[in-house]
This record gives structure tokens, C-alpha cells and sequence, in this order.
């Protein structure tokens, strides 16, 4: 008997069809009947008169794991995508039918992601963090489709998008040895940020002094 949770697949709604599909394989692997779906399984003869009991065995054990197979498949699909392949009675067709629907999708988010990764540049007068975490969205929507992107290259494109106020900051960043992590240049961004804040509060703050300095030295008449 297989575990429950395990048999409780999330429904798969046409997104993240990469995951969906690692989940139903393992599955059907546990369950010993994935083979259903493998494109060299030799098909079986047309029944005769003189099948052996062997022959007929294998036959009904093959009907048996595909009409199990092909439950399973249905079972994780949501309501639409059900009604949609219900009538098809071979779980290969139907799994094979629906890679090359979403695999295509999945293959034009993936580039329409990493461009959006490449294009998306940090802009002067927002805070940075904010920036920062939205490129990271685009990094967890990429991993979901299996592209890993080393942590010390996140770091290097965060550095390399930073606005042209950040142009000295930039530079005192690559010059230096040390390695940061993920957390630790953003750590380092926000305490850069915060320093930034304080001093144009200074000057802003000298700013008036001298007007007001310069007021009560000369004032209206």
C-alpha cells in the first residue's frame, strides 16, 4: 500500500510542468509501473487462439499497470486538463501529449525569464533591497525550472546592476578579495544605504543652518 501523502499530488494546472512531472514519475517508479511510459517498451502481439498462459498473463498484467498508470496521471491533473484527456485510454499517449504541450511553454518562460533576469537593472532614487529581492523572484521562477544559478554569480549580477550613484561603491566592491554570500551583500547594501540616508540628512540639516545663518545676518528690511 503506497503512503498516502505521497499518492496526494498537487493537481497541475499547466504551470511548473517540470515539477509536476518529477512527482508523477517518482510515483509511478515507487509503483513499479513508470515503464508504461518508457518509448522503447515493445508493444504485445495482437491476441491469438494460441496464446499461452504466460502470454496472456503478460498482456493482462501490461492492461492492468497502464489503466493504473494512466488513473494516476489523471488523478494529478486539474478539473480542465481531466475533462480534456478523460477519453484517451493510453497513459503514454496522454503523458506523452502533454510534454509536448508544456514543455514547449515551459522551454519560452524559461528564456522570457532570463531575460527578464538580464534586462532588469537597479534604479537610483528606489530603495535597493526591494530591487534586489525582486531579482531574486526571477531566481526562485528559474529554479523551479531546474536553472541553478551559483550563488557567486547572483552576488557579482546584483553588484553589476547597482544604479550609477553606486559607481564608487561598485568599484570598492570588486576591488576588494573577499567573497560575500547572498546574505552578506545585502547586508552590506543596507548598511552602505543607511549611511547614505544619514549623511544627506547631515547635509540637509547644515544646509539649513547656513540659510538660516545667513538670514539672520541679513535680514529683510
Amino acid at each position: 500500500m503506497m503512503n498516502q501523502d505521497l499518492v496526494r499530488l498537487d493537481r497541475f494546472d499547466g504551470t511548473n510542468f517540470t515539477r509536476w512531472q518529477d512527482k508523477v514519475r517518482f510515483l509511478l517508479t515507487t509503483l513499479k509501473i513508470a515503464y508504461i511510459l518508457e518509448s522503447t517498451l515493445e508493444p504485445l502481439p495482437a491476441p491469438t487462439d494460441k496464446d499461452t498462459d504466460e502470454v496472456k498473463a503478460q498482456r493482462k498484467k501490461r492492461e492492468d499497470d497502464n489503466l493504473l498508470c494512466r488513473g494516476h496521471i489523471l488523478n494529478s491533473l486539474s478539473d480542465r486538463l481531466y475533462d480534456l484527456y478523460t477519453d484517451t485510454k493510453d497513459a503514454k499517449e496522454i503523458w506523452d501529449h502533454l510534454e509536448n504541450k508544456f514543455k514547449a511553454e515551459e522551454e519560452g518562460t524559461k528564456k522570457f525569464l532570463i531575460s527578464q533576469y538580464f534586462d532588469l537593472k537597479f534604479l537610483d532614487g528606489k530603495s535597493l533591497l526591494p530591487q534586489i529581492h525582486e531579482l531574486q523572484v526571477i531566481v526562485n521562477k528559474l529554479k523551479v525550472l531546474k536553472i541553478e544559478l551559483p550563488e557567486a554569480f547572483q552576488v557579482g549580477a546584483i553588484v553589476a546592476k547597482l544604479p550609477p550613484s553606486w559607481k564608487n561603491y561598485r568599484k570598492r566592491i570588486l576591488h576588494k578579495n573577499e567573497d560575500y554570500s547572498l546574505k552578506e551583500i545585502q547586508k552590506h547594501i543596507r548598511t552602505e544605504e543607511e549611511s547614505i540616508c544619514r549623511d544627506k540628512l547631515v547635509e540637509g540639516s547644515n544646509d539649513e543652518t547656513s540659510k538660516a545663518n545667513a538670514t539672520s545676518k541679513f535680514p529683510n528690511n
